[in-house]
Formats: C-alpha cells, sequence, structure tokens
C-alpha cells in the first residue's frame, strides 16, 4: 500500500469515529467535542490541497512507506 492510499484510508476513519462518538446515539462517549477532530481533519486536508504538506505522509515515509509515484517506477523497472 502506498502513502496516498494509507493517507486517505487514516483520514476517512477518524472522521467517520469522531462522528460516531459525537453522535446522540452513542451513550457512552456522546460529546459534541468530538466533532473537533472532524474539524481537524477537514482542515488538514483542506491545507493540504494548498502546499502539498501532510504530517502523515511525512510519518509514513520517514516508516518507509513508498508514494505512489515510486511504487510506479519500481513496476516500470520490474518490467524490464
Amino acid at each position: 500500500m502506498v502513502t496516498e492510499n494509507i493517507i486517505r484510508i487514516f483520514a476517512g476513519s477518524v472522521i467517520l469515529a469522531s462522528l460516531a462518538l459525537g453522535a446522540d446515539a452513542s451513550p457512552l462517549f456522546h460529546s459534541h467535542h468530538w466533532l473537533w477532530l472532524t474539524a481537524f481533519v477537514g482542515a488538514n486536508l483542506f491545507q493540504f490541497g494548498f502546499s502539498g504538506f501532510c504530517p502523515l505522509e511525512f510519518v509514513l515515509k520517514k516508516l518507509g512507506v513508498q508514494t505512489c509515484e515510486q511504487a510506479t517506477e519500481a513496476r516500470l523497472h520490474a518490467q524490464h
């Protein structure tokens, strides 16, 4: 899996989890403060669209996860 996919999966999971935790149907963890987490992820995605900087991508690259471009180059070199 590449960094771009992991970022999308992580962002979507955090948004869905924070919405579930902030919903009225969640009796154990019900708090509207969980929606701040949703807002944080949305704001981060918004700034990422303009700046190209994503903290999670930085961490994933340090862990050795390939970007989509690197994975494509590796596949092309493997075919030759």
